[in-house]
């Protein structure tokens, strides 16, 4: 499988609002750990949204703490250092990390960010793949 990049509201998803769209990235990542590629700062986009009132509250109905989400984030991904700045530049200055990073490791993007979905065709020129919810066919 391509290396995945997922940005944070696909990791939230995943872990805190347990969207059932993502159950086969669930899987995957599950069977083929490491395959999901992050770096610092992307942790550290997520135990700040993990802050977030509207996040907070969820994760206090689900008698959850922040810390357990980034436990299973920690468990999850590979982090790699910080990737240079890639040849297309997105809108959202908070996207470019995972562009970036994706770019540098030729990977699999999952995003519903519409900054990022909209540079899918340029993003492929440089071996990316972006996907707003990942399936099983986007391994090889």
């Amino acid at each position: 499988m391509n290396p995945l990049v997922l940005d944070t509201n696909i990791a939230l998803d995943l872990f805190v609002f347990q969207d059932p769209a993502t159950a086969p990235l669930r899987d995957a990542l599950e069977r083929t750990p490491g395959e999901w590629i992050a770096t610092a700062a992307m942790r550290e986009e997520l135990a700040r949204v993990l802050a977030y009132p509207q996040i907070a509250r969820r994760l206090m109905v689900q008698a959850r703490p922040a810390q357990a989400v980034l436990d299973a984030f920690d468990r999850s991904v590979r982090l790699v250092p910080d990737a240079p700045k890639a040849a297309y530049t997105c809108k959202d200055a908070d996207d470019q990390k995972f562009i970036d990073l994706a770019a540098e490791h030729r990977a699999i993007l999952v995003s519903k960010d519409d900054a990022v979905l909209c540079m899918a065709r340029r993003l492929a020129r440089v071996g990316v793949h972006v996907c707003r919810e990942w399936r099983p066919t986007h391994a090889p």
